[in-house]
């Protein structure tokens, strides 16, 4: 193959994983061996087609199990963990929502349908904790301020 082929194929490479799909950093290997034979097909070092693809196989193969493991824990250290569903999220009160009654909060930029589940009514402008998520309907309760006056009749 001729040494512009294995750098277009590299980039290629590249370009899926960081853009288009999430191989889990399996394209960035391939891509990289594919740069590799690519830069020495230029320099003169190719040898025939069939050297250039055993040499992209074997550097393929020997950097995915060298280093495609640390590398990806490396990276995926720093990323947070998405969670699933809506419980523990923060809304803000749209109305007063009294207790056992429906209002609107406002989450992740949405509007939503809330019941109050707790014992005490949620202010407009309140934070309030999502308990649940039922389809559209959240259940929240009044989120509990650090060294707030506990509500009367508790």
């Amino acid at each position: 193959m001729a040494w512009w082929g294995w750098i277009a194929a590299g980039a290629l490479l590249l370009a899926a994983e960081m853009g288009l799909v999430d191989a889990q950093f399996y394209l960035v290997f391939l891509g990289l061996s594919a740069l590799l034979v690519g830069l020495m097909a230029l320099s003169g070092f190719g040898g025939p087609v069939w050297a250039q693809w055993l040499l992209f196989a074997a550097l393929a193969a020997a950097s995915l199990v060298l280093f495609r493991g640390r590398v990806y824990a490396r990276l995926q250290r720093g990323a947070s963990p998405l969670r699933e569903g809506l419980e523990g999220e923060v809304a803000i009160a749209a109305e007063r929502i009294e207790v056992g009654a429906r209002g609107h909060a406002e989450l992740r930029g949405s509007r939503w349908t809330a019941l109050n589940d707790g014992e005490v009514p949620i202010a407009a402008g309140e934070r309030a904790r999502v308990v649940r998520a039922e389809g559209l309907l959240l259940r929240v309760r009044r989120e509990e301020h650090p060294g707030a006056a506990a509500p009367a009749g508790r």
